[in-house]
């Protein structure tokens, strides 16, 4: 009987240590909070953001894209997903916008754009180098990451808003599923079979996506595969086979022609997987191995 109580003993305790391992790592990470920090206005609205500082800082920033149906939360941001990039050193700005359809999609890609250029301005104060920004997410997250490592600029010299005079440009992404070409829906369960926008969210477009010819043109705008160039930053994504909602080639496709431009981009595709799955916590950890690679070189 003695011998049995070991036995037993000895797993149960592995066990124990695992869970404690694993509640230490990703629900204690150690960091500052600065919570609601304004980075913009939007329609009498505050831009709102959250920023995580690391006890150890590494001099990169990471923006995650708190973002899902083009839906954002105006409450408190949880730290756990962050835990790896906290973990690795990386101030996490987590960063908010307004939901659709109070905020046409093409709105939001605007004002997650300014979130760039607001911490790029106020780098010094964050203690982040400006050129060395990651931008994370899923889904509308991952599309709107997409995005902005698409579609930045220099910004404008003669804005009277000094934020707005500043790049929002990014130096690395990682996501997973994104919507990158909502002109060519495919098999998506949102496809209208009209050629329309995502029949769920159409209202979240706006008057311009009322007709096919303007959305045509709106949906052209707003999908990453048609912005790739040379100058895209790295991107890893990763994306489920089994997903229905935003299909694998919507990764497969951005990829090939990213290829094309000879641009660096890494796809990781999960068989079986859906529109997201449990060990999606292991794919954060290898994205935050990403930014490793390429923003602490």
């Amino acid at each position: 009987m003695q011998k049995l109580v070991i036995w037993l003993g000895i797993p149960v305790a592995i066990f124990l240590n695992l869970v404690g391992w694993v509640y230490w790592y990703w629900m204690l990470a150690p960091h500052q909070l600065a919570a609601d920090v304004q980075y913009g206005v939007r329609d009498q609205k505050p831009l709102m953001m959250d920023v995580f500082t690391p006890p150890e800082a590494n001099g990169a920033g990471v923006l995650f894209m708190v973002s899902g149906g083009w839906k954002s939360s105006s409450g408190p941001t949880q730290s756990t997903l962050l835990a790896p990039f906290l973990r690795s050193g990386y101030t996490v700005f987590a960063v908010k916008h307004i939901s659709q359809p109070e905020c046409t999609v093409s709105n939001i890609v605007k004002d997650v754009q300014r979130s760039v250029r607001y911490i790029r301005l106020h780098a010094q104060q964050y203690q982040v180098d400006p050129q060395r920004l990651g931008v994370v997410g899923g889904s509308s997250g991952g599309h709107l990451s997409l995005m902005l490592g698409t579609c930045s600029d220099d910004g404008n010299p003669n804005a009277e808003d000094p934020v707005e005079r500043v790049s929002s440009a990014v130096q690395c992404v990682a996501c997973f599923y994104p919507p990158t070409d909502l002109l060519n829906l495919g098999s998506s369960t949102e496809n209208p079979g009209d050629g329309g926008p995502p029949k769920s969210f159409r209202e979240g477009f706006g008057k311009r996506a009322e007709t096919l010819e303007e959305w045509q043109v709106l949906g052209r705008e707003l999908s990453p595969i048609y912005h790739i160039t040379p100058q895209m930053p790295p991107t890893y994504i990763v994306h489920g086979d089994a997903d229905t909602l935003v299909p694998v080639d919507q990764s497969e496709r951005f990829a090939q022609e990213a290829k094309k431009h000879e641009a660096v981009v890494r796809l990781e595709i999960r068989p079986g997987k859906g529109h997201g799955w449990p060990g999606m916590l292991m794919d954060i950890v290898r994205f935050a191995a990403w930014f490793d690679e390429h923003l602490l070189d």
